[in-house]
C-alpha cells in the first residue's frame, strides 16, 4: 500500500508522517533567500498602517501635496509628513518639488498593482 498523506482540511496540522520529498526539494530550490524574504516581509509591514493605506489609495488616483493629503484624511501635516517619510523609505511613494510644493505619487507600477490587487481580493471576500 502507497503511503498517501490524508491530511483533513479542517485539521490544524498533519497527523501523517508522509513526507513527499520532491515537493519538499522543488520548493527548497525555488525559495527566495532570506534577505529578499525579509525585504518582502517590510514591504507588508508598511502597508499594514491603515494611514499609509489610506494614502496610497489617495495617491492611487492623483499627485497631491501634503496639505491635500492633510485635508482629505483629516490629519495634521506633521502626521501626514511622517506616514509619507516612511512610505518613500520603503520605496513606495516618491515625490517631486513644484515651485514651492512637494508633490506625492506612488513610486512605481508595481505598488499600483499590489494596491490593487489587494482591493479586489478583498472587495471579493466581502461579497461571499
Amino acid at each position: 500500500m502507497e503511503n498517501v498523506c490524508r491530511c483533513s482540511i479542517s485539521k490544524k496540522e498533519c497527523d501523517c508522517n508522509v513526507i513527499h520529498k520532491e515537493h519538499v526539494e522543488k520548493a527548497k530550490a525555488l525559495m527566495l533567500n532570506d534577505d529578499i524574504l525579509i525585504s518582502m516581509a517590510d514591504f507588508y509591514k508598511a502597508l499594514s498602517d491603515s494611514t499609509r493605506i489610506k494614502i496610497i489609495n489617495a495617491l492611487d488616483v492623483c499627485e497631491l501635496c501634503v496639505c491635500d493629503i492633510s485635508a482629505l484624511l483629516n490629519m495634521t501635516k506633521s502626521a501626514v509628513s511622517h506616514q509619507l517619510q516612511n512610505l518613500k523609505e520603503m520605496n513606495l511613494v516618491k515625490s517631486r518639488k513644484a515651485g514651492k510644493e512637494v508633490l506625492y505619487s506612488l513610486a512605481d507600477r508595481h505598488v499600483c498593482e499590489v494596491f490593487e490587487i489587494s482591493k479586489e481580493h478583498v472587495l471579493e471576500n466581502e461579497n461571499e
